[in-house]
């Protein structure tokens, strides 16, 4: 199955912020994500709630989810908000495998740059940058990756790093 490259009805395209709203905007979005999990110990209504939450807060985020860790070397699909993602990815294919396979944070400001199959699964057309984000557990192993995707290149820095590792790890 090949996903569509018409933006679908339900999901807005993505709009960059610059570095200053973009910061303000992560800094709300922590506040209500620390307050909505305030004493929270489930893990799937972490991650749902953070999906949300960020969704909501950054408008260049098009699709936001995690991939949990299911077996030695594969990631399948957790909790996430957008179009359809893919099911399972093993580590060797794409961003998220490599972020799952190096343990650490990916930024691709043009994943159409990308050989795809291998350095990238498009999972949908419309995605152009992405940043994955490793999750690790309190014992310190991985336990999935944060994936986001944008409609537009270059939408992920190194402020979305910062947030997103801060926030993974206060977390989980």
């Amino acid at each position: 199955m090949s996903a569509s490259a018409a933006m679908p009805y339900f999901i807005k395209p993505s709009v960059n912020l610059d570095r200053s709203a973009k910061t303000e905007a992560y800094e709300q979005a922590l506040m209500a994500i620390q307050a909505n999990l305030e004493g929270e110990t489930d893990a799937t209504l972490k991650m749902a709630t953070i999906n949300c939450l960020l969704k909501t807060y950054l408008p260049y985020y098009y699709w936001v989810g995690f991939y949990v860790k299911s077996g030695e070397r594969r990631l399948s699909v957790g909790p996430y908000q957008g179009t359809l993602g893919c099911l399972h990815i093993s580590y060797d294919k794409g961003v998220c495998g490599r972020a799952a396979r190096e343990e650490k944070t990916q930024i691709v400001p043009d994943t159409h740059a990308l050989q795809q199959g291998t350095d990238h699964i498009a999972c949908d057309p419309n995605s152009r940058s992405e940043i994955v984000v490793p999750v690790f557990g309190k014992d310190g192993a991985l336990i999935a990756v944060f994936d986001v995707d944008s409609t537009l290149n270059n939408s992920f820095d190194e402020v979305d790093q910062k947030y997103l590792e801060r926030l993974m790890k206060e977390v989980f």
